[in-house]
């Protein structure tokens, strides 16, 4: 393995770090920055921009400026999501034939991996002036809450730029490796990581070189754009009331009215208030209109204070996880630009009970920590070993309509778990497996993954074949399964690449839903398990009624038709008490059967059931 480089590959700037010589040193762009802005741009002449020269002319070529284009990854076109950005966006996003969100430029649509590998290719490319040799390996981070979906958008995204990625990293994870390189103290830390477009925060414990990750949570879709939003909505507003012009129906008063707005939210953080002036932003039959006004840091809070309040629950949720009290983390973290505004720090040390740090730069402590990792899997750092997780729980769906968890959320990755199952009825030569992930206990309320068929099964009756299916999350938190006929030695496997990611808020309500339907979950799957006993039982005592009904009396036979019929009706039961009804004249039918059977002497007698 050659020289690997660190890439934090954000929604709004990515960095670009490596290591050299025992030291984690950042990698300048062609411009001499130490970060490079997540912006592509295309000219007319075919050319593409990357970085601040796309920034730069944004302005002038809207329409063919893209930015953010990380929130895209992994989302359908119809998403909540999807639609707030067509609603501030200055370029086109479209849909495609499977669903999954465009952009489209100058009459071509492309995908957010190829998107984003044009913003690698350039980072690759300062990375090797840098360096002054060819780079082919990588460590790439990615928010902790990424699902599989944008884990492998992410990878394809790196093959596109020519990269091979060695390892997926999460941003709270990298930016911990950083923070504790060379401690050898027990330490027990909070990463809370607000950046551009998402949030997470991972609670971990480093001891003498192991950083274990204990617990993670987070939002796929929270970040500083949604700040610059606010922002921009609120400009908007204002421009509207005083003029009656909607600035949001011009592309390129939208591209300027987010490029000022990002100046001023970073004003903010050090300021108590800043002018913002748009001149000529727009025209009517009187003339040109002008934006001019001051914002205040105390508006702007007023402005964004639900979208730091959004944070709070997936903190207590971590902590919750990871079975500690605020005051059982000895210190927090700071990650991401967005954190840099004094509102998202007050937020911290409220939840926490404690001040955050501020010991580190947070735009690059993600790409530094990926580079010693990197280094780490190259043999130049010893002494090191981290324990990552699984944010999401992973399981199959099973008879009559539950999830089984085979791997639980929060366990520690790569991990292989294995578990037996079997077919459920005669002669079955063939099973589909569906692979969920969530958190409910009923299998429609979780996320697919996938679906695949175990065919050739030899004939047998139910229960009898033996199924092993197989999980296994590598180091980069990508799913492959694979199931096993025990008898024949015949496998299928598969390896997770759905087309889509998680919606809006998927996967935070995929936990949520969990507690809140704890009760409906419970019973719902108290039904279904009844049903099967049901169906169960059904089956058995019919089989013993051919072979023996006829030592019954005859009152007793047609009794015991009538409960079979009962019976096949209870599989639309939807009440418990109906179905143990049935259950207990099944019961009572099984036991006429096994008394006959057992003393066939005629017995004139009836009994009721």
């Amino acid at each position: 393995m050659g020289k690997s480089i660190g890439i934090d590959l954000g929604t709004t700037n990515c960095c670009v770090a490596v290591l050299e010589g025992g030291a984690v040193q950042i990698v300048p762009n062609k411009e001499g920055g130490r970060t490079t802005p997540t912006v592509v741009g295309f000219t007319d002449k075919g050319e593409r921009l990357v970085g601040q020269i796309a920034k730069r002319q944004a302005v002038t070529n809207a329409a063919n400026t893209v930015y953010a284009v990380k929130r895209l990854i992994g989302r359908k076109f119809k998403s909540r999501e999807v639609e707030r950005m067509r609603e501030t966006s200055a370029f086109e996003i479209t849909d495609s034939s499977n669903g999954d969100a465009r952009v489209r430029v100058q009459g071509r649509n492309y995908s957010p991996p190829e998107l984003s590998g044009i913003v690698l290719q350039r980072l690759k490319a300062a990375a090797e002036d840098f360096l002054g040799e060819s780079v082919t390996d990588a460590i790439i981070t990615v928010p902790a809450y990424f699902d599989d979906t944008q884990r492998q958008a992410t990878k394809d995204a790196g093959k596109i730029a020519g990269l091979k990625i060695e390892r997926i990293i999460n941003e709270p994870t990298a930016a911990a490796l950083a923070y504790g390189l060379g401690k050898s103290n027990s330490e027990r830390i909070a990463v809370y990581d607000l950046g551009g477009g998402t949030f997470d925060i991972s609670i971990l414990e480093m001891n003498d070189g192991v950083f274990e990750v204990l617990s993670t949570s987070g939002n796929t879709f929270l970040g500083g754009e949604d700040f610059d939003e606010r922002i921009m909505n609120w400009m908007a507003e204002q421009f509207l009331a005083d003029t009656g012009i909607d600035l949001k129906q011009d592309r390129l008063a939208l591209q300027r009215l987010k490029e000022v707005a990002e100046r001023a939210k970073c004003d903010l953080s050090t300021q108590l208030e800043t002018n913002i002036n748009l001149p000529f932003i727009a025209a009517d039959a009187t003339g040109p209109k002008h934006f001019n006004k001051a914002l205040t840091r105390q508006q702007f809070e007023s402005l964004v204070e639900d979208l730091v309040e959004q944070t709070v629950e997936p903190c207590q949720t971590a902590l919750s996880d990871a079975k500690l009290q605020p005051a059982d983390v000895q210190k927090v973290i700071l990650v991401g630009g967005q954190t840099r505004s004094p509102i998202v720090a007050r937020s911290v040390e409220k939840i926490f009970g404690r001040k955050p740090s501020a010991e580190i730069n947070p735009d690059e402590v993600v790409a530094m920590g990926a580079a010693i990792q990197g280094g780490v899997l190259s043999g130049d750092v010893k002494d090191i070993v981290l324990l990552d997780v699984l944010p999401l729980s992973l399981g199959l769906e099973t008879r009559g309509g539950l999830f089984t968890k085979i791997i639980e959320r929060n366990s520690t990755i790569p991990l292989r778990e294995s578990r037996t199952f079997t077919t459920v009825v005669d002669n079955q030569s063939s099973v589909e497996i569906h692979v969920l992930q969530g958190e409910r206990e009923i299998a429609k309320g979780n996320r697919s993954l996938g679906k695949f068929e175990l065919v050739g099964i030899p004939a047998n009756p139910r229960g009898v074949p033996q199924i092993e299916v197989s999980f296994e999350v590598d180091g980069n938190g990508i799913v492959s399964v694979s199931a096993q006929d025990k008898a024949t030695g015949r496998e299928q496997q598969i390896r997770i690449t759905p087309t889509s990611g998680l919606s809006p808020d998927e996967i935070d309500k995929l936990i949520r839903e969990a507690e809140e339907f704890a009760d409906s979950d419970k019973t719902e799957k108290e039904l279904l398990v009844m049903r099967t006993k049901v169906d169960s039982l059904l089956r058995n005592t019919r089989k013993s009624f051919v072979e023996f009904g006829g030592l019954l009396s005859e009152i007793d036979q047609e009794t015991a038709e009538a409960v079979f019929k009962e019976a096949e009706a209870a599989g639309q039961a939807q009440r418990l008490e109906e179905i143990n009804i049935v259950m207990n004249k099944l019961e009572r039918v099984a036991g006429q059967l096994t008394s006959a059977m057992l003393n066939p002497t005629p017995d004139a007698t009836t009994s009721e059931v």
